[in-house]
C-alpha cells in the first residue's frame, strides 16, 4: 500500500522505441536469414559432389563399346550423342529405364544419367545407330565438338571451389565485426578515436558536478599533453585509474570526456568484448589491444564494465567459461605490469562494483588510482540541471534549486531522464513551454511509477489506504529524525496503491537513533491501520521488507544491538557456502531484529493514539483530496520540532 522513498529512489526509466512504427506495423517482424540458403546450398553441392553427379543432372557410367552397343539396342535410349574432339560417344539413358541399367532410382542417379564409350572412328558410330535403327529403335544421333580435358578437370572442381568460397563466406558472416572475421577474431574490437581528427563531441563542460573526479581525470590528459613537467621532478605518469561509483553517476561520460578533450589516440571498449566463443580469443584480443596502443603511444585505453573480465579469480563455481574469463584477466594482469612505465599509455576503467574484482587487478603499480564518483549532492544536481535544461523550452515558473531539492539520491542519468519526461508530460498536456508542475509530475512518474487512473477502488478500501498512508506521514512529522514530508497520496501508481514523498536530510553518517525513527516510520502505516480499522492488510508488504532489512544491517552489520554490540557479520564473498555465524549467533541476531522492529512498532501506536485527532483530519482530508502537502500537515500538528524522544 505504501512505498514510501528513502533517500535513494529506485528509477525505473520508461522503455521507448528507437524508430517510427506505423498503425499497420504493430507485430514485431522478424528478418529472413541468408545463413539458411548458404547451408542449403553447401549441402546440395556437397551431396553432389559425394553421388558423383555432373553438369548434366545425372551420373556417369563408363563402359567398352560393345556394351554400350547392347544398352542402344535394348532400347534404353532416345539420344546418342558424339563428341569428335574426345573420341567419346554417350547416350542419355530414359527415365523408365534407369533402374534397370543402374539398379537404382532416381534419387542416386539424377534425372538424366549418362553412358559413355570410347570409339574408334565416325564410320563405327554410324554403324551402330544404323543397326539400331534396323532394329526398329528410335535413336537420333548428334554430334558436338568437346571442351577438352581441361574443360573436364574445371568442371569436376567446380563444387569444390563453390563449396570452398561459400564456406568462407559463411565463416567471414559468423565472425563479423572487427579484424576481418573468422581469421580476425582474436583481434581487437576496440573503437578507436583517432588524435586530433573525430573524437566524442564531449568534454568537460559538458559534465557536471564530480569536481573532484573531473580534477583526476584532467591531470591524466595533462600527464599525457605535458609529462616533462612530471617526470622532470622524478614522478612516474600512472599506469591506470580506476572510476567506481553507482550507476548513472557518470563514469562514462567522464571517459568520453577524456576522449575529447585528450590530444592523444584513445581506445574505448567493454569489458564484454574479450569474451568470446572460441577458448584464447579473450588474452589474444588483450594482447592486440596493448599492441596497438604502444603503436600509438602516448594513448589512452578505457575499459567499459571491467567487472565482466576482472573478477577475483576462483571465486566462482562453474568452469569452462570461468577458465577463459581467467587466462583473459591474467593476460591483462600481464600487459598492464609488462610495459614500461613511462611508456605513455594509460588505462582507465569503470565499475559499480568494485568488490567483486580481483585483488591483483587493485593493486599499485596497475591501476594506482580509484577515482570515486559517487552520488550527486544538492549543489552538483543544480549543475546538472543547468545541463540538462539548456536545450529545452522552459516556462517563467522553473527554479532550478527547488528542482535539485527534490531529487535527493538522484543520479546524473536520473536527473536527464526526468527532464526528458518532463518535456514529453508538457508536450503531452500541450503546454508552449515546460513549466513546474511538469517536472513535478516528471519526479512522480520516475519515483513511483505511472499513475493509474482508471484503478477503481472501493469505499473501504480508499479509506483503508488514508488510514496507512496518514500513519506514515504522522509519525514521520511527529518524530525528531523522521524525514520532512513533501507530500502524501492515495492515488495508485505503478505496484503501490498510495505513496509518501519525502525529502531526506542529505547526511554522511547515520546515526542510530535516525535509523530506528525511520524503523518507526515505515511501520506506522499497518500500525494505523490496526488502531483505526481494526484489521491489517498486505498494503504493508513493502514497508515491512524495508523495515526488517534495515533492523537486520542494524545488528548484523552495523553493531547496534544491546544484545551483539560492535560486531560486524558483513562478508563482500560472492559465494558465501556458510554464514560468519553460528547457530546460536543466527538465533540471537533474528531475537534481537524481532526485538526491535516489535519495539518500534508499539512506539509508532503511541505516537498516533497521542496524536488521533490529527491523524484522522489527515486521512479524512486525503480521502477528499487524494493528495496532501507539506502545509497541510504542517496545519494539522504544527510546525516541526524536535520530535518525540525514544
Amino acid at each position: 500500500m505504501s512505498d514510501n522513498k528513502n533517500k535513494r529512489p529506485r528509477l525505473f526509466p520508461p522503455k521507448t522505441s528507437g524508430g517510427k512504427t506505423s498503425g499497420a506495423d504493430k507485430s514485431p517482424k522478424t528478418g529472413f536469414s541468408l545463413s539458411w540458403v548458404y547451408l542449403i546450398i553447401i549441402g546440395a553441392l556437397a551431396y553432389m559432389l559425394y553421388t558423383g553427379q555432373d553438369a548434366s543432372g545425372g551420373i556417369n557410367k563408363e563402359v567398352s563399346l560393345t556394351e554400350f552397343q547392347r544398352y542402344v539396342m535394348n532400347g534404353y535410349t532416345n539420344r546418342v550423342v558424339a563428341n569428335t574432339s574426345e573420341n567419346t560417344i554417350s547416350l542419355i539413358v530414359k527415365p523408365d529405364s534407369i533402374r534397370a541399367v543402374f539398379g537404382m532410382g532416381t534419387d542416386r542417379t539424377g534425372k538424366e544419367p549418362t553412358i559413355t564409350a570410347n570409339y574408334a572412328n565416325s564410320e563405327s558410330v554410324e554403324a551402330l545407330v544404323a543397326a539400331a535403327r534396323s532394329a526398329k529403335q528410335p535413336v537420333s544421333l548428334t554430334y558436338k565438338k568437346g571442351n577438352g580435358m581441361l574443360w573436364n578437370l574445371l568442371m569436376s572442381l567446380l563444387p569444390i571451389v563453390v563449396l570452398v568460397a561459400l564456406w568462407m563466406f559463411v565463416l567471414r558472416r559468423m565472425g563479423g565485426g572487427v579484424g576481418g572475421g573468422i581469421m580476425g577474431v582474436g583481434k581487437s574490437r576496440a573503437k578507436l578515436f583517432e588524435k586530433g581528427s573525430d573524437n566524442t563531441g564531449i568534454t568537460f563542460k559538458d559534465v557536471a558536478g564530480q569536481e573532484g573526479a573531473k580534477q583526476e581525470v584532467k591531470e591524466i590528459v595533462d600527464f599525457l599533453k605535458n609529462p616533462q613537467k612530471y617526470t622532470a621532478l622524478g614522478g612516474k605518469i600512472p599506469k591506470g585509474a580506476l572510476l567506481v561509483g553507482p550507476p548513472g553517476t557518470g563514469k562514462t561520460l567522464l571517459a568520453k570526456a577524456v576522449a575529447g578533450e585528450a590530444d592523444v589516440p584513445f581506445f574505448s571498449l567493454a569489458g564484454s568484448d574479450f569474451v568470446e566463443m572460441f577458448v584464447g580469443v579473450g588474452a589474444s584480443r588483450v594482447r592486440d589491444l596493448f599492441k596497438q596502443a604502444k603503436a600509438k603511444a602516448p594513448s589512452i585505453i578505457f575499459i567499459d564494465e571491467i567487472d565482466a573480465i576482472g573478477r577475483a579469480r576462483g571465486s566462482r563455481i562453474a568452469t569452462g567459461a570461468n577458465d577463459e574469463r581467467e587466462s583473459t584477466l591474467n593476460q591483462l594482469l600481464t600487459e598492464m605490469d609488462g610495459f614500461d612505465t613511462n611508456s605513455g599509455v594509460i588505462i582507465m576503467a569503470a565499475t559499480n562494483r568494485v568488490e567483486v574484482l580481483d585483488k591483483a587487478l587493485l593493486r599499485a603499480g596497475r591501476f594506482d588510482r580509484q577515482i570515486h564518483v559517487d552520488l550527486p549532492d544538492m549543489k552538483e544536481r543544480r549543475d546538472i540541471f543547468g545541463v540538462h535544461l539548456k536545450p529545452i523550452k522552459l516556462g517563467g515558473d522553473i527554479d532550478i534549486d527547488f528542482l535539485a531539492r527534490q531529487t535527493p539520491g538522484f543520479s546524473g542519468a536520473d536527473i536527464a531522464n526526468v527532464c526528458n519526461e518532463a518535456a514529453l508530460i508538457a508536450a503531452r498536456h500541450n503546454h508552449s513551454a515546460v513549466i513546474k508542475q511538469d517536472f513535478l509530475d516528471a519526479v512522480d512518474r520516475i519515483v513511483g511509477g505511472l499513475e493509474k487512473k482508471s484503478k477503481v477502488m472501493t469505499t473501504e478500501e480508499k479509506h483503508a489506504i488514508a488510514i496507512h498512508e496518514a500513519g506514515h506521514a504522522s509519525v514521520s512529522w511527529l518524530t525528531r529524525y523522521g524525514n520532512p514530508l513533501v507530500k502524501v497520496t492515495i492515488v495508485p501508481r505503478g505496484q503501490s496503491l498510495g505513496a509518501a514523498w519525502y525529502l531526506p536530510e542529505e547526511r554522511s553518517i547515520t546515526l542510530r537513533e535516525q535509523m530506528l525513527d525511520e524503523l518507526c516510520s515505515l511501520l506506522a502505516g499497518r500500525a494505523a491501520e490496526e488502531l483505526f480499522t481494526g484489521h491489517i492488510s498486505t498494503g504493508a508488504l513493502s514497508d515491512i521488507e524495508r523495515a526488517t532489512k534495515l533492523a537486520f544491517s542494524m545488528v548484523a552489520y552495523y553493531g547496534m544491538s544491546d544484545a551483539l554490540p560492535n560486531l560486524c557479520y558483513y562478508t563482500n564473498e560472492e559465494y558465501a557456502f556458510s554464514k560468519p555465524y553460528g547457530d546460536s549467533t543466527a538465533a540471537k541476531i533474528d531475537e534481537e531484529v524481532q526485538r526491535i522492529i516489535s519495539e518500534q512498532y508499539e512506539r509508532a501506536k503511541r505516537i498516533l493514539l497521542d496524536n488521533s485527532k490529527g491523524h484522522a483530519e489527515l486521512a479524512s482530508l486525503l480521502e477528499e483530496r487524494e493528495v496532501v502537502f507539506t502545509e497541510d500537515v504542517e496545519r494539522i500538528f504544527g510546525k516541526r520540532h524536535q520530535g518525540i524522544e525514544h
